[in-house]
């Protein structure tokens, strides 16, 4: 049996090493994208707390949708709710893209969350253009107009590292 010289013995060692650290990193990277989902979740959850409240009492809605009866802000409060968690489940890799396309289609036939989305569009003009909400904002745009060869065009902007 032969024993290697030390500066072979040494590099293999080093070799292992590198190997190792390399797997934790990749360990580390997978424990940080699940705290990043897992604060998303958290946050997902305090906001649809907020809006449950603010539908069982109106006066709490913060809302730049006005002059609705109770039962309408209620509506418009459900509908925002529901959206946002369709947009959630695929942020957290819970759906995918043709998943989420599919949801959005659905929403699409309800006519309370029509009238959400039609008295909503104001506050979807100030995003940034390729940020994923801007993106599946235009995606509902197209399917709201019956536009629905137009929904591919919404993807194209930004990539999976950006949650969409």
């Amino acid at each position: 049996m032969t024993v290697p010289n030390q500066g072979e013995w040494l590099a293999e060692l080093l070799r292992q090493v590198a190997q190792q650290l390399s797997r934790m990193a990749d360990g580390y990277d997978q424990i940080a994208t699940e705290l990043h989902r897992a604060n998303l979740i958290k946050l997902q959850s305090i906001f649809v707390e907020r809006l449950d409240r603010a539908i069982d009492d109106p006066t709490l809605a913060l809302s730049s949708i006005t002059g609705l009866s109770d039962e309408k802000r209620r509506q418009m409060l459900n509908a925002n709710a529901q959206y946002s968690l369709i947009l959630m489940a695929h942020r957290v890799g819970h759906i995918d893209r043709s998943e989420l396309l599919g949801y959005l289609k659905v929403l699409h036939g309800n006519d309370a969350f029509a009238e959400y989305w039609q008295r909503s569009a104001a506050a979807r003009w100030n995003l940034p253009s390729d940020s994923f909400e801007a993106r599946v904002g235009r995606a509902v745009d197209a399917i709201m107009d019956e536009r629905l060869e137009d929904i591919e065009e919404w993807w194209v902007v930004g990539s999976e590292a950006d949650g969409a």
